[in-house]
């Protein structure tokens, strides 16, 4: 029983020893091809892999890369219309005070300024470090390419509708009020 099957056979007669051994052959040779060709399949798997996970991480930085460039090309924007149109000769006595950033600001401007500033004609904008002073139609352009650059824009819609449940709807606030 000790045996193997092809020796059971070889003492039978049924198979003699050059024809097993090319069958013998024939059966190492496929199987060392089908490794061969299971590595290869491997390789060429795990080298696609890597070739796809080149391309979506070269994908991936060109998209930052154009996100980079748009907000670069949106604060140029804002930064030529702040230039173009801000008011240059807007210095005066009177201190304009606003919130930016829940912090008390404040610029110096003269009677007229203040009144156009209080009316929603003028906002306040940020530039660098400094405020500037603009028309409201060129403070709704930046706005809507960068809201965060408008500190002050009143419009008199707001201003002029009371809300239903203001307990001081019947008190307006004066506009040469100061505070």
């Amino acid at each position: 029983m000790g045996n193997s099957l092809f020796d059971q056979l070889k003492k039978s007669g049924l198979v003699d020893e050059r024809r097993a051994k090319k069958v013998k052959k024939e059966k190492y040779n496929k199987n060392k091809q089908q490794r061969k060709f299971n590595a290869v399949d491997q390789g060429k798997l795990l080298a696609r892999q890597a070739q796809a996970e080149k391309v979506e991480r070269a994908r991936q930085l060109n998209q930052q890369r154009k996100e980079a460039a748009d907000r670069k090309a949106v604060a140029a924007q804002v930064k030529q219309l702040i230039e173009t149109n801000r008011i240059t000769d807007h210095d005066g006595d009177i201190a304009y005070r606003f919130t930016d950033a829940n912090v008390v600001r404040q610029i110096h401007v003269t009677a007229r300024f203040q009144q156009q500033l209080s009316r929603g004609r003028l906002a306040i904008v940020r530039l660098g470090e400094g405020y500037e002073l603009v028309p409201s139609s060129v403070a709704e352009k930046i706005s809507e390419r960068d809201a965060t650059c408008v500190v002050l824009c009143n419009t008199d819609g707001a201003e002029s509708k009371p809300e239903k449940d203001d307990p001081y709807a019947d008190y307006p606030i004066p506009d040469d009020l100061t505070w």
